[in-house]
């Protein structure tokens, strides 16, 4: 018998050795997507607190509409170029790692907001900074929910990961009557670093993968072409993301320009979060009864939102209280079926996958507030809200065609 021959048995027998408390158990489902909701909300929640809080900076720091459109852009265009390079990083590396280091570098971002941001190219390069924790902890959040939850309960479980977008503005909203306007904005960012490391202790552990598992997976995604389905996917999350972002990023302005006190626009703008995270909540929840249809339930939501966007430019109180219910509320609640609905492409690697459709969201979520900052020193928030509602009209469009092209996937 030759030295091979006995080393082969001699490996499994060490292998079986090995106790089975050796490797951290598996996360439980509800505190995998309890760690992934709280990621995402550290990990985003910068940007919306500026957006939320834009009356009061713009103030102390002398920014315009189309320089603060270009602050919120440039976080998005650095998270869009960082997205697709982060999905095969976080495949490699492991969802729990990638998702603290985003929270640490979004902590460190708004205290370095909150000390030091005194002039416009502070704030962008600290929103820069921002960016990166953004496409970290997104990405982070839908690999582990993927790899954790149980398939029946994906649907739900990427509604309430993405429910935590619109609870960031949500929060950034309340920040406005709550720090902005007693002790000052600097706070509000002070309150959300101090949120964001509070949830560093709720990220679960990685079990790791084993290594005969990962290297086929890493062959097949070499191998596969995004495909057309998924391109179209992606234009049609840019141009829904592009009008979204916008409402987010002007409601208040355009609220208090109308003559809406700034406590009451930056409430209009809480109402539209809990509207839509409740919607983000129960799209997912009847995502995982049924089959079928979930790009078109897309497709239907971009279309409700792009006639609330539309009210949003008749500049009369009860129709932008209606328009928000609709364009932001439900016109907004869409990516977490849309994450769904790609994620079960190949969930194999559903970091890699989605980061294909996130990188269309932050692309539009780039361009829509440094377009819309344009617009509205050249034609006023009437014509913003009009082009808003055709984009997001036609991103119905590009998701009912992408839909098509994914026919017999369970993406469809």
């Amino acid at each position: 018998m030759t030295i091979s021959q006995v080393a082969v048995p001699l490996r499994v027998v060490a292998s079986a050795a090995v106790p089975a408390a050796a490797a951290p158990p598996a996360p439980k489902p509800v505190s995998t997507a309890v760690a992934a909701v709280t990621t995402t909300v550290a990990s985003v929640i910068p940007v919306f607190l500026v957006s939320g809080l834009a009356v009061q900076i713009c103030r102390e720091l002398n920014l315009t509409p189309t320089t603060l459109g270009l602050a919120v852009s440039v976080y998005f265009g650095v998270t869009a170029l960082g997205s697709l390079p982060v999905g095969a990083l976080v495949e490699r590396l492991g969802p729990a790692w990638t998702a603290r280091v985003a929270i640490l570098l979004a902590a460190d971002a708004m205290l370095a907001i909150a000390l030091s941001a005194r002039s416009m190219p502070a704030l962008v390069l600290m929103l820069a900074v921002a960016a990166t924790a953004n496409s970290l902890g997104q990405l982070a959040s839908n690999a582990s929910l993927s790899r954790s939850v149980p398939r029946r309960r994906h649907g739900f479980a990427f509604g309430a990961k993405q429910a935590a977008v619109p609870l960031a503005t949500l929060l950034s909203g309340a920040a406005v009557p709550a720090l902005a306007l007693t002790v000052g904005w600097r706070w509000g960012f002070v309150a959300g670093a101090a949120l964001a490391l509070a949830a560093l202790a709720l990220v679960p552990r990685d079990r790791p993968r084993p290594a005969m598992a990962r290297a086929p997976a890493a062959r097949r995604r070499g191998r596969e072409p995004a495909g057309a389905g998924l391109v179209a996917l992606s234009v049609g999350a840019a141009l829904g993301a592009a009008a979204a972002t916008t409402v987010a990023t002007f409601l208040v302005d355009s609220a208090v320009a109308q003559g809406v006190t700034e406590a009451l626009a930056g409430l209009m703008l809480t109402l539209g979060g809990v509207i839509c995270v409740c919607a983000r909540l129960f799209v997912g929840w009847l995502a995982d009864r049924w089959n079928r249809g979930h790009l078109s339930m897309v497709a239907a939501m971009l279309a409700i939102g792009a006639s609330g966007i539309a009210l949003l430019g008749l500049r009369r109180p009860a129709a932008s209280l209606l328009g928000v219910t609709l364009g932001y509320g439900l016109g907004w609640c869409w990516p977490g079926l849309l994450t769904f609905s790609v994620a079960r492409l190949r969930p194999r690697t559903p970091a890699a996958v989605t980061s294909i459709t996130q990188t269309g969201v932050y692309a539009g979520a780039c361009l829509g507030p440094l377009g819309a900052g344009l617009l509205v020193v050249h034609g006023g928030y009437t014509v913003v809200w009009s082009v808003s509602a055709c984009a997001m009209a036609l991103s119905a469009c590009f998701m009912l065609l992408g839909s098509e092209l994914t026919v017999g996937t369970n993406g469809r």
